[in-house]
């Protein structure tokens, strides 16, 4: 499959040209695109647009910025060219934008490409449901002291699992912040708290805490190398996929049934 890599000097990217080298019968990086690009050893040729490269490619991996959606979709509805987005922080026009253009491409999403951290999700979610009207619910996540968007994609992607098992009226708050009101915590809530420090790589920890009780669903990512193996484990499920919006919940399914 030949690969147009956005965000390729970023630590994903990096990532990805390194994980795809273990794999060179089945993946090969024929593009990269930066917007600031830098005297990286890299086999390919790199350009600061898609728009840019003339050759036929086969999928885009995206692991550049949120801003850089509108164009990077432009450019593969154009081509019919399926992507994988990789990137958190897109504001709700971008995700409208996304949704839109799923109709005419396969594009996956996901906030997190860890197989293990959407597992947790969908444990949560499960938890949820037997737990939700006798616990509390939080969820704190850590990242390195470079991360930009806080709370994280995936912090808002468990706590959007866990949501999903109330009913429309009786919606759970996300609360990202308690130090203004002096007040008993309300049963309607989700608090979402976010760390920031050193060189995390990324954790989560979802915290059901009951009366005289405490369950708690966590995950630790070691190494980037796994984000990046499950975005070329998300590259083999979208190839040759038909338009639509798919994440990491179609690819565990997929994955499930051949078992």
């Amino acid at each position: 499959m030949k690969i147009m890599l956005t965000g390729y000097n970023g630590r994903m990217g990096r990532a990805v040209i390194e994980a795809a080298a273990e794999k060179p019968e089945e993946f090969n990086i024929v593009v990269g695109i930066e917007i600031n690009p830098a005297a990286i050893n890299v086999t390919f040729p790199v350009f600061l647009t898609p728009f840019d490269y003339k050759e036929k490619i086969d999928i885009i991996i995206d692991f550049s910025h949120h801003s850089a959606v509108d164009s990077l979709l432009e450019y593969a509805g154009n081509q019919k060219t399926p992507i994988v987005i990789a990137t958190t922080g897109h504001t709700p026009e971008e995700t409208e934008l996304i949704k839109s253009y799923s109709d005419k491409i396969a594009i996956f999403k996901s906030a997190n490409m860890s197989i293990g951290v959407n597992l947790v999700a969908e444990f949560a979610k499960k938890a949820a449901m037997l737990l939700k009207n006798d616990f509390d619910i939080e969820i704190i996540e850590k990242h390195h002291n470079q991360k930009l968007d806080a709370p994280s994609g995936t912090a808002l992607m468990i706590a959007e699992e866990i949501s999903s098992v109330f009913e429309d009226k009786n919606k759970p708050e996300y609360i990202y912040d308690r130090h203004n009101a002096r007040k008993v915590r309300s049963k309607k809530e989700i608090g979402i708290h976010a760390v920031r420090g050193g060189t995390i790589i990324g954790e989560h920890e979802v915290i059901f805490a009951g009366t005289n009780e405490l369950i708690s669903l966590s995950h630790s990512a070691q190494s980037r190398e796994m984000f990046a193996n499950g975005a070329l484990a998300a590259v083999r499920f979208l190839y040759n996929k038909t338009p639509g919006l798919y994440s990491m919940k179609d690819l565990i399914n997929e994955i499930t049934k051949k078992m």
